[in-house]
């Protein structure tokens, strides 16, 4: 697919499982994964029973890959810094700019 960047993962719909504090599970799409200040996060898409998102929500958290097991599962972690999660929000804006709305979004016609 030339001109298209597919970041190796071509069509595939990636999701995550997450627990929240209460308890509850949501699964979530994964949008992409931004470096800003040289830290990772990742852009998810929370999803309802149906996998759909009515709310337009993204939730932003650190992203940790470990560089000595690449075959280890990534893990995340809350951002409670307002500073450091307006910069991600930010930057997931330019990252937004810069690819077309129905990349992330399944036409519904």
């Amino acid at each position: 697919m030339a001109g298209k960047k597919t970041n190796g993962y071509d069509d595939e719909e990636m999701t995550v499982d997450l627990e929240l504090d209460n308890g509850e599970k949501v699964t979530c799409a994964i949008i992409t994964i931004l470096t800003v200040d040289k830290r990772d996060y990742i852009a998810l898409l929370p999803m309802d029973k149906n996998g759909n998102n009515e709310d337009g929500n993204v939730w932003f958290y650190r992203y940790f890959e470990d560089e000595n097991d690449p075959n280890a599962e990534p893990s995340i972690e809350y951002i409670d810094d307002d500073e450091e999660y307006e910069n991600v929000a930010d930057a997931f804006d330019e990252y937004l700019d810069n690819v077309e709305f129905d990349e992330l979004v399944d036409d519904e016609e």
